[in-house]
């Protein structure tokens, strides 16, 4: 990196980092196992995999998941209709978390920033793509 990252900025890479693959796992293994579309959930496998810094101990040092404020769930998050909206959710999910991803490296480290502006944009793609052909 060429700056160092407080712990506080280390605690939102490190949720964001989750968040984001977190969210490409529930549509890529509902791809993989409902829908055995191996396509669509290789390209997911791939961008989830591109979704990493190499700073991870830092990650961990930092991380205050039991202190986390805003840890309980809300009752939107609880409520889902059907499949559609779970994936929705989680392209959701993922999308804003590599912007946030992206902005914050715009300070640090250009490569990662690009990285994950790369990432949400593909993933703009294979929502548009998945949520429009869901059944």
């Amino acid at each position: 990196m060429t700056k160092q990252l407080s712990p506080e900025l280390f605690r939102v890479i490190d949720a964001n980092l989750n968040r984001l693959k977190e969210g490409i796992r529930v549509v890529e293994d509902i791809m993989r196992y409902r829908d055995n579309n191996k396509k669509l959930s290789s390209q997911l496998k791939s961008l989830r995999h591109k979704a990493k810094i190499v700073e991870t101990k830092e990650l961990l040092f930092y991380r205050d998941s039991i202190n986390d404020v805003l840890r309980p769930s809300t009752k939107s998050e609880l409520n889902r209709s059907d499949i559609v909206s779970i994936i929705i959710a989680n392209f959701k999910r993922a999308e804003e978390s590599s912007r946030v991803l992206e902005e914050l490296f715009k300070l640090h480290n250009q490569e990662y920033s690009e990285n994950f502006k790369y990432i949400r944009y593909e993933l703009y793609n294979l929502e548009k793509e998945i949520v429009l052909n869901e059944k």
